[in-house]
Order: structure tokens, then C-alpha cells, then sequence
């Protein structure tokens, strides 16, 4: 197939061009390097089946492919309230443009959607038929409300035109090529133990994240894609959880680091829980992740070690 990567100079769309390459796809990379970095697909650019193009989704996109999977957008609160309206532009804009050329040339087309639509959640794990509790006036709203207008739109999309559409809700992902400014807690607290400095918790510690490696949610965002008439929302995560606390422990051991714990006041909106339900993930895509915290997270430290002066 001819699959188009909007988003796909960042993090996670680098690796997944990486994996569609190896299948024997062609890949178009589109981005337009607000948050994305050329040196992540720079090793692909002599492969003769991918192909760069700089672009921004919230203007239409006029070319001819038969996948689309909608990764653009800045995905860390450092980077999407850095520029909001444009956050909300690309969640809201991009999606009408990539459902609109999808609608044009009949592609199947996936949405890089996110656990952040189920905002600061009321219960300790996340099934997919949670609406969500979100602040819409909030300084992360831009990236919450930004994604579930998007949803909106591919599931109308698929009511009025019954357009193949895919919709991912990723949950925090980590792993090489992710930015040393990236601002997400497994790079920010990576790049403090490795530079000597003290490591940032904010509030008392005791929030929870689920941290997926990266080449597992590649593999879920492939199965999704390619598995049948999967017209509903798949959360796409690790379901361990972890305090913020234990997290920054480990990094710091994992590291060899003399640095220390610090407590910072909790950000506003942070949400306190963060766990995936992947019941569906695991009986409709036969997907789970495989790799160990520790295991992605060695893996990760020695990324960093490569680029942390």
C-alpha cells in the first residue's frame, strides 16, 4: 500500500515509518516540523519506497494514497500550550483535511487519538465507553477538547460517508527518538539524572501513569490498522500503572545518578490517574504489550546517554 504519516517525523510516526518500510509499504512522511525532526527519518531518506514532504495539515493535501494514519499534532503539554489555537487547528483543521482526502481517494484512515480525552478520569481504569471528565476551558483543553473534536468528526465521517476510519487512544508512550525537550515525565526525568540535576515531581508523587514502549504501541497501531471493520475507539497502552514517585526512583537507579527527588506543585488540570482498560485491544487485535518498564526503560536510558552532554 501507498500510506501517508502526517505527524511522521516525530516520535512515535518515525518508528511506525520505520515498521510499515520493513512490510514493504511506501510511506509519505508529512510534517511540518513544529514539534517533528528530520533527523528521526534521515536514515530513510535513500530508501526509494519513502518520501518527505513538508507540509502542515491545516492546509488540504492534494496526493493520491490508499492509508492514512493521523499522528500530527504536538503531544506534550510543554509543546501543545506553547501555541494553542494552532494545537486546536491541527486536532480540529488537520482531521477534517486527512478524512477529506481520505473521502477522495477511498484510504482507510487511522486517528492518533489519546488518553487525554478521558481527561482527569473519575475511576482508577479507563475503558473506552468512559466519556471522560475534561476541563473545556482549561490550558490543556487545547490538546483534550483539540482530540475528542477530532474523534467527533471521523465517527460522523464514518455515519455520513461510512468512511473506513481507525481511532487509537494512546496512552503514555516512551522510548529512543523521543525529544531531550520533549517536556513528558520519562524524558524530562531520563535527561535530569543523566545531567547531575535533581529530579521534578509535581504534587506528592502518587499520580499514576502506564508507560508503553514505544515498539509495542507501533505493533497495536499496525494490528488496528489492518484488522477488519474496526469502526470504535481501541485504547492502545500498557495497563501496569506506576507512581510518579517509583518512576523517578527507577530512573535514578537506572542511571547510576547522585540526584534527588524534588516536589513541585501539581500542575492545573494534571489528571491523577492514568490506566488503560485493553480488554479490546487484547480479544479484537490479539495485541498486548511485551516489553517490561525496566526493559524499555534500559533501552531508553542508553538512547539518551547518546545525545545528553
Amino acid at each position: 500500500m501507498k500510506i501517508l504519516i502526517t505527524g511522521g517525523s516525530g516520535f512515535v510516526g518515525s518508528h511506525l515509518a520505520d515498521s510499515l518500510l520493513d512490510m514493504g509499504h511506501e510511506v509519505i512522511v508529512v510534517d511540518n516540523l513544529f514539534t517533528g525532526d528530520k533527523r528521526n527519518i534521515k536514515h530513510l531518506f535513500a530508501n526509494p519506497n519513502f518520501e518527505f514532504i513538508r507540509h502542515d495539515v491545516t492546509i488540504p493535501l492534494y496526493i493520491e494514497v490508499e492509508g492514512i494514519f493521523n499522528l500530527a499534532c504536538p503531544a506534550s503539554p510543554v509543546h501543545y500550550q506553547r501555541n494553542p489555537v494552532q494545537t486546536l487547528k491541527t486536532s480540529v483543521h488537520g482531521a477534517i483535511n486527512m478524512l477529506g482526502l481520505a473521502k477522495r481517494t477511498g484510504a482507510r484512515i487511522l486517528q492518533a487519538s489519546t488518553s487525554e480525552i478521558y481527561g482527569d478520569p473519575e475511576f482508577s481504569i479507563q475503558s473506552e465507553d468512559y466519556w471522560g471528565n475534561v476541563n473545556p476551558i482549561g490550558v490543556r483543553a487545547c490538546y483534550d477538547e483539540g482530540k475528542r473534536a477530532a474523534e467527533t468528526l471521523f465517527f460522523d465521517y464514518l455515519r455520513q460517508y461510512q468512511l473506513d476510519i481507525r481511532v487509537a487512544r494512546i496512552f503514555n508512550t516512551y522510548g529512543p527518538r523521543m525529544s531531550v525537550g520533549d517536556g513528558r515525565v520519562v524524558s524530562n526525568f531520563i535527561v535530569q539524572a543523566l545531567s547531575g540535576e535533581d529530579l521534578t515531581v509535581y504534587g506528592d508523587g502518587e499520580q499514576t501513569r502506564s508507560f508503553c514502549y514505544v515498539d509495542d504501541l507501533v505493533k497495536g497501531l499496525i494490528k488496528l490498522f489492518f484488522t477488519e471493520s474496526v469502526h470504535m475507539p481501541i485504547n492502545l497502552g500498557n495497563p501496569e500503572p506506576t507512581s510518579m514517585k517509583k518512576l523517578a526512583e527507577e530512573i535514578i537507579d537506572l542511571t547510576n545518578s547522585t540526584s534527588k527527588v524534588i516536589y513541585r506543585p501539581l500542575p492545573l488540570d494534571d489528571p491523577k490517574l492514568r490506566q488503560p482498560d485493553i480488554k479490546k485491544a487484547e480479544t479484537i487485535l490479539n495485541w498486548k504489550p511485551e516489553f517490561s518498564r525496566r526493559e524499555g526503560l534500559i533501552r531508553t536510558v542508553e538512547y539518551f546517554k547518546g545525545i545528553v552532554n
